[in-house]
């Protein structure tokens, strides 16, 4: 889906355009990702948030919402001695686990992307945070969203859920058309 590698079979259609040597670069343009392990350089808060943006380019409005939405500005503005320009340390050793994610978060959501994946991005999040960030999730205004997770909580979030076995799709359909009596996936999608 994002393009990384080429499909040995399938394709890729979006809008009921193929994705393809022609148009890969500008459908990854449009692609934000959150990976489990998020990756911060020895910079600043707004440096690792707008990742490539030059620091005299970086645009503290959108710096600022993309931070909000991830759940991170309170934290960013009360708690680190200075503020967007505090230095997280290599591989941001001085924040949290829930923390970097968080700043992953607001680093996929800084270039308005137009689809947002996220691939366990939540997992070292406490349940509180996570609705929190979902709710605001919500509303991004035509911004497609996919979550790759094993967690009921993110599965109870989406309109719609694939559930994969053997690389293949077992199951697609709605949380309640997935966790109905009788259903061979409730146990999965549901909180133990």
């Amino acid at each position: 889906m994002l393009g990384l590698l080429i499909a040995s079979s399938g394709r890729i259609v979006v809008d009921d355009t193929v994705i393809d040597a022609t148009n890969l670069r500008s459908w990854q343009r449009g692609i934000g990702y959150v990976p489990q392990v998020v990756y911060l350089i020895d910079d600043t808060v707004a440096s690792n948030i707008a990742l490539g943006v030059a620091a005299e380019d970086i645009d503290s409005a959108r710096l600022e919402r993309a931070a909000r939405i991830a759940q991170i500005h309170e934290f960013v503005v009360g708690e680190l001695p200075d503020g967007y320009r505090s230095i997280v340390g290599e591989r941001g050793c001085s924040l949290s686990g829930g923390q970097r994610q968080r700043i992953g978060i607001a680093r996929a959501l800084y270039h308005a992307p137009s689809v947002l994946v996220l691939d366990e991005a939540t997992n070292e999040l406490d349940l509180d945070t996570e609705g929190r960030i979902l709710a605001a999730l919500k509303s991004l205004a035509g911004t497609t969203l996919v979550f790759v997770s094993h967690k009921p909580s993110v599965a109870a979030f989406c309109d719609r859920i694939a559930i994969l076995e053997n690389g293949r799709v077992a199951a697609l359909g709605s949380y309640a058309e997935l966790t109905a009596a009788g259903s061979r996936f409730r146990s999965l999608l549901q909180e133990s």
